[in-house]
């Protein structure tokens, strides 16, 4: 008989879509992840946006008192996309750096609702 797991997550990383989609129930979602990782001291690590459903996401883990790690290429760490809800910034060189400093940096992964982009960070978080 398998014992348990006592790993706890810490630090978990988010992908979803940079726009609201098509549902309240996106931003309502969104928002509701951030408050729970909070809540349970969880860290959270994304792609370092302010803005749409990553904002909500980023926003209401950083209001509820957890921190947040945004990992975004240099080219688009600018301050009105980035860095506004982050507590740290880590800027990489292109987009798979960022996956790889992303995968170095989270115990687990979620993703939510997003376009083709969400699904290839996803399958190569997977693979």
């Amino acid at each position: 008989m398998a014992l348990p797991s006592t790993k706890r997550f810490t630090n978990v990383c988010v992908f979803g879509g940079t726009n609201y989609g098509k549902y309240r129930e996106f931003v309502d979602a969104a928002t509701h992840l951030g408050k729970v990782l909070a809540e349970r001291k969880i860290h959270l690590v994304y792609g370092g946006g302010n803005l749409r459903l990553m904002g909500c996401v980023s926003r209401a883990t950083r209001d509820g008192g957890s921190q947040v790690l945004g990992i975004a290429p240099k080219p688009m760490a600018v301050t009105e996309i980035i860095g506004k809800t982050n507590d740290e910034e880590l800027a990489v060189s292109d987009m798979p750096e960022r996956l790889t400093a992303m995968l170095h940096h989270a115990d687990a992964f979620i993703a939510l609702p997003g376009g083709f982009e969400t699904l290839e960070e996803i399958f190569k978080m997977a693979s």
